[in-house]
């Protein structure tokens, strides 16, 4: 994988990001690891590690400015984006993934252990019968309907946690159909190099009882 450093670093730069050399060559080698077992168990439809590079690192750590300090659960996790991206750059920060596919939470198992990852936490499981948590954050990347997402993990959630959805378009229609008590905090248009199409994050979070005749999700404005 040392053969993509030179170029990830550039994508990389290209976004904002500050990452070091040391975790650089964490990141090229979880996707050597994602390569390898991919081969044997269809880990990711993506098959070629330099296609795999903006797909899922780049598209992983695009939402790194959004990342705050506390708790964070990636649910749906699949291989374990964006969870094993964040952990590797957010040492300090507790991450948990969380999915119900066993052939993909052993891999990032192997994953953890390869890259002694010790703020990771790997749960194979439904995310309706998981009992862990609270979490402050609480993250998900083509895993469900934003109203599926807040309605299946809400119980994993602080009173002051967030929801962070990855999403392609935006989805205007999924907005129109969030549970009650729920609301769009707001909304940014990921930049990923060297991919097609639209990238947004949402940020959604539920509504305080003091504020709730305030501002309607419809009417914020997207970043």
């Amino acid at each position: 994988m040392q053969a993509y450093d030179a170029s990830f670093k550039r994508q990389l730069e290209a976004m904002g990001l500050d990452v070091s050399a040391a975790q650089r060559e964490q990141l090229l080698a979880y996707l050597g690891l994602l390569a390898k077992w991919n081969r044997a168990y269809n880990l990711t439809a993506v098959r070629d590690p330099a296609e795999m590079i903006p797909r899922h690192l780049l598209d992983s750590l695009s939402i790194l400015p959004w990342i705050g300090d506390g708790p964070l659960l990636d649910v749906g996790s699949g291989p374990g984006l964006p969870g094993i991206p964040l952990a590797i750059m957010r040492p300090q920060l507790a991450v948990t993934t969380l999915d119900s596919n066993g052939k993909k939470t052993r891999f990032q198992q192997q994953v953890k252990l390869e890259l002694g990852l010790e703020n990771l936490q790997v749960i194979h499981g439904r995310v309706e019968q998981c009992q862990s948590g609270p979490f402050e954050q609480i993250v998900s990347r083509a895993f469900a309907s934003l109203s599926d997402m807040l309605e299946w993990t809400g119980h994993l959630c602080s009173e002051t946690g967030v929801f962070l959805a990855m999403k392609g378009l935006y989805p205007e229609a999924e907005l129109e159909q969030l549970p009650p008590g729920y609301q769009l905090r707001a909304s940014h248009r990921l930049q990923v190099p060297d991919t097609e199409g639209e990238r947004h994050l949402l940020i959604l979070g539920g509504i305080p009882e003091s504020s709730a005749n305030a501002t309607a999700p419809d009417e914020l404005g997207r970043a």
